[in-house]
């Protein structure tokens, strides 16, 4: 019956905007084609975008936003893009929750601040962590497994020329700037990645707790946070920052068997602050699931040698292509593979990527577009969660 419902409200997807309807337009919303959503092409204040997801678990956990136009809610000079891309885990209400949340928070804090900065969007990160954590509290009792789930969190502020990369997680913000001399364009990553796989992480977390030995462990050959999630910042998985959430009625699965003190994980966004330059040509944002398939340099040579219309769904058709090789298989046999068993394959992808246009910021505010379109999951209201189901296990990659 659960399914029969989704799968219903799966085929009316669409955009749920928290600023306004949708553009309209044929492919102001976006279009399906079978697990696979996209918006080709659009502009936004800054240039163009292209934007792409496709869905590999049972739930859709990766949720995505682009939003162009005015970044304040009192100050309409004050014009930009803003780019999320949240990469849930253990279920799909965090990364909605983000998507729900972060960018009002991000325009309250840039009207009280009158400006853009990396304080204000860290100020929004906070918001929304405490947002979520009182949602968790709010419904312990009736739905405790909320305090397992969460979301990497990876977010992209275009405005007056500075570009501001904000990331929790292992998600990835990747530049591609033209040589001169060469006429290539090579990659260069913006973001941080918090990852137990990365030997400076696990130093990081160890300098951060140094009387647990056991705060990184070896499973399996893979490296985690108490043996149990790989990533270690994140926006929600409260049962690993606040013990008072690691007991029962928590299913036992997830439950650590000792207490501790201080939180295991942080979500505290690492921010880098960028000067666009004439010869940054573009960045791509994606969630883990394109960079488990393609490197940095070959995701830019793609964008760089490819037309701008459609280069999103290109990403990550080409993430999808690998995937089927590396399991000696057919893409077109990967693309009949249903959700929840395709998670075997590949996981959820989001592909985000925004074209500079260096005139952009000598238009007119009043002609500049105004976007706001979010890239796949199911059209629940706003301020509602969806139907939670005990994962059998959790995802490989966390």
């Amino acid at each position: 019956m659960l399914s029969a419902v989704m799968d219903y409200l799966r085929s009316c997807w669409g955009p749920a905007s928290p600023t306004g309807p949708p553009r309209r337009g044929s492919d102001a919303a976006g279009r399906q084609d079978g697990l696979l959503w996209y918006k080709d092409g659009g502009q936004v204040v800054d240039g163009e975008f292209s934007m792409a997801v496709v869905q590999a678990n049972n739930l859709l956990e990766d949720h995505s936003q682009v939003e162009s136009g005015p970044l304040s809610a009192t100050d309409p000079s004050l014009q930009g893009t803003f780019v999320g891309v949240y990469d849930g885990h253990g279920g799909p209400e965090t990364a909605r929750y983000i998507n729900d949340h972060l960018f009002n928070h991000l325009r309250r804090f840039a009207s009280e601040h009158k400006c853009m900065s990396a304080d204000v969007i860290r100020k929004a990160f906070r918001a929304t962590e405490e947002g979520f954590i009182s949602v968790v509290s709010s419904q312990w009792s009736l739905r405790p497994q909320l305090a397992a789930v969460g979301s990497c969190c990876l977010v992209g502020v275009i405005c007056s020329g500075t570009l501001y990369v904000a990331n929790l997680g292992d998600s990835r913000a990747v530049l591609g700037r033209l040589v001169k001399g060469t006429g290539e364009v090579l990659a260069m990553q913006l973001s941080a990645e918090h990852n137990a796989s990365y030997e400076e992480v696990r130093r990081e977390l160890q300098a951060a707790h140094p009387d647990d030995p056991h705060i990184v462990v070896l499973k399996h050959n893979v490296w985690r946070v108490k043996g149990i999630i790989q990533i270690t910042r994140s926006i929600g998985d409260v049962y690993l920052k606040k013990p008072e959430f690691n007991r029962e009625p928590l299913h036992a699965k997830f439950r650590l068997q000792e207490t501790f003190r201080r939180p295991l994980l942080s979500s505290d966004p690492a921010i880098t602050v960028h000067q666009i330059q004439p010869t940054d040509k573009f960045i791509i944002f994606a969630s883990d699931g394109l960079w488990e398939h393609l490197s940095n340099q070959e995701a830019v040579d793609m964008v760089q040698s490819s037309p701008r219309n459609g280069i999103a769904r290109r990403l990550v058709k080409a993430a999808m292509q690998e995937a089927a090789k590396k399991r000696e298989m057919r893409y077109s046999d990967l693309k009949k593979i249903d959700r929840g068993v395709r998670r075997h394959f590949h996981d959820d992808i989001t592909v985000i990527v925004v074209f500079f246009d260096s005139n952009a910021t000598a238009t007119a505010a009043w002609s500049r577009p105004t976007v706001s379109l979010r890239g796949g999951g199911v059209p629940i209201p706003s301020n509602t969660l969806a139907p939670f189901s005990v994962p059998t296990e959790l995802n490989s990659s966390y």
